[in-house]
């Protein structure tokens, strides 16, 4: 695989897609089989790679979709008109789910539109590469879990009065949280944080017909990498330490998400499934 994209820098993050060369795989693989008619989805970080992928996959299955972006605008306009081109309804909404009332935001966006609440797909993160734990600024530290651990108490926190029995929520982790990952040592910790929170919650909310599971990709070719996310040299050899030898395509993630948000799954709770090129990992 070809990366003709430079390094952008951390302050673009977290990256147009728009921009990346070559793009990434986002188009689903196979027909709609009416998995998720009359289900409303919402999909953070939906703007761009495995959000993107997700948000379409779900729009050609039956749903409804909110995606949620931080900036990206350019991106979230053209994931809409790939939802409304899978003859389902989108929207988007930008903003920084770091922000509880943003999150508020987001859920009552969905619920004005679409009347209802059925999937919450936590999968915005970001990342930001360092190569000594000294390099980590208090900033930084705060702010990485600030959208990937905080963000994801605050969205669930809001979706959870709409919820209701047979409803599920999936969580993005990562395989840093199972091989740890030498420059991201605090994306490595929100990771392993998320992990531990989808197991705890998808047990808070059993008796509730609620489930909650989580997706632990490998390297997977989206903007977070090339646009901040990755130093040079890990980006040059990105995923090819894999047993696949190759980075992942958001595509390929996809259906990992609708699996265990449909019926597919009904008997599944507070599992996490792994779309990594083939790394073995404890699960």
């Amino acid at each position: 695989m070809t990366q003709t994209i430079s390094k952008l820098e951390e302050g673009q993050l977290p990256g147009l897609e728009a921009k990346l060369d070559p793009k990434p795989e986002w188009q689903p693989r196979y027909p709609g089989s009416g998995r998720l008619d009359g289900k409303v989805a919402i999909v953070t970080g939906g703007d761009s790679g495995i959000g993107r992928a997700v948000a379409v996959l779900f729009a050609r299955e039956g749903a409804n979709v909110v995606i949620s972006h931080l900036e990206e605008d350019e991106d979230a306009e053209d994931t809409v008109q790939m939802i409304e081109a899978e003859g389902a309804k989108g929207v988007a909404i930008a903003g920084d789910i770091g922000d509880p009332a943003h999150c508020g935001k987001i859920v009552d966006l969905a619920i004005s539109t679409y009347g209802q609440l059925d999937i919450l797909i936590n999968n915005a993160g970001e990342q930001h590469p360092d190569q000594n734990i000294t390099d980590i600024s208090d900033q930084q530290l705060k702010r990485t879990f600030q959208t990937n651990v905080y963000g994801m108490f605050y969205m669930v926190q809001a979706a959870m009065p709409h919820l209701k029995a047979g409803a599920s929520i999936i969580n993005c982790t990562s395989v840093t949280m199972y091989q740890g990952a030498d420059e991201l040592l605090d994306y490595s910790a929100t990771k392993g944080a998320i992990t531990a929170f989808t197991r705890s919650l998808s047990q808070n909310l059993a008796e509730k017909g609620i489930r909650v599971n989580g997706v632990a990709p490998g390297p997977i070719w989206t903007p977070l990498n090339p646009c901040g996310g990755a130093s040079e040299e890990k980006l040059e050899h990105f995923g090819e330490s894999t047993p696949m030898g190759r980075p992942g395509q958001p595509n390929e993630v996809a259906p990992c998400f609708l699996f265990l948000a449909c019926e597919d799954s009904s008997y599944m709770s507070g599992q996490v499934l792994h779309p990594n090129g083939g790394v073995i990992v404890g699960s």
